[in-house]
Parts: structure tokens; C-alpha cells; sequence
């Protein structure tokens, strides 16, 4: 069982950190907090969303070999695997909260890490799936 993690980021808080200092400096900054607090978990779900997005979603996108060297910085986090049993957690907390299969995949990556609290923009700020509460860094209070 993997190390319990404080909190668990989503794709977005690692592209906002890598790519948002010229479009969107106040989601840069605040994804850099976050990074630098380190006691976070992904997933390789996460991981490889960000490969693939961080070459082609900015007005500054990074080079593959960029994007890597990003991805290699996280090898030392927590990070769940997207396996069999996440897959079947994913489906169920799909059809469970009416949400979709990738966002669920990431609440359940969560749970795996130990973690009660994912940081995202993609899901309902404050609100508790099974576990899981999810929070929106970037909405003002």
C-alpha cells in the first residue's frame, strides 16, 4: 500500500504549473504552491494526460522532451496505477455521482493513495464523492 498523501492533483494543477505563466499567471502561481507544499499523489492516469497536453494546450507548448523531463520530476510522488480494481471504482463512482468515467478514475486514484481531498477545476468545487473532496484551487472564495 502506497504512502497515505495529503491531497491528490489533477492533470490541470500540473499543466497550469507548466504552462500558465504567460496565460494565466494566477493558476501558475497557485499550481506552484501546490507543487512546492509536495505532499501530493498522481496517478499515471494523471501523468499521461499531461504528456500528451502540455505538447499542444497552450499558446507555449513544451516538446515532447519538455514534457518528459516534467513527467520524470514526479517520479518519486505516489502515484496510483491505473489498474482493474481503480477501473471498476471509476465505472461505479461514474454511474454512481453522474460523472464521467475519467474524472472518476481520478477520485478513485485518490482513494487509493489514501487521500481525502483532490485538487481540480473539472469537477464540483466542495463537494464529497464518497470520500473524496474535491476542491477548485483557482475559484475565489
Amino acid at each position: 500500500m502506497p504512502t497515505r498523501v495529503g491531497c491528490f492533483l489533477d492533470t490541470n494543477i500540473l499543466l497550469y504549473a507548466a504552462l500558465g505563466r504567460v496565460d494565466e499567471p494566477q493558476k501558475y502561481a497557485i499550481s506552484r504552491e501546490l507543487l512546492a507544499a509536495w505532499d501530493f499523489g498522481l496517478s499515471t492516469q494523471v501523468l499521461g494526460e499531461f504528456f500528451v497536453n502540455a505538447q499542444r494546450k497552450s499558446s507555449r507548448p513544451l516538446s515532447a522532451a519538455e514534457a518528459a523531463n516534467w513527467v520524470a520530476q514526479f517520479e518519486e510522488r505516489p502515484c496510483a496505477d491505473l489498474d482493474l480494481s481503480i477501473v471498476r471504482a471509476a465505472i461505479d463512482a461514474s454511474q454512481r455521482f453522474q460523472i464521467s468515467y475519467w474524472d472518476a478514475a481520478i477520485l478513485a486514484a485518490a482513494e487509493r493513495l489514501g487521500s481525502n481531498l483532490v485538487y481540480t477545476e473539472d469537477l464540483n468545487h466542495g463537494q464529497i464523492y464518497g470520500s473524496v473532496r474535491v476542491i477548485n484551487p483557482f475559484r475565489a472564495n
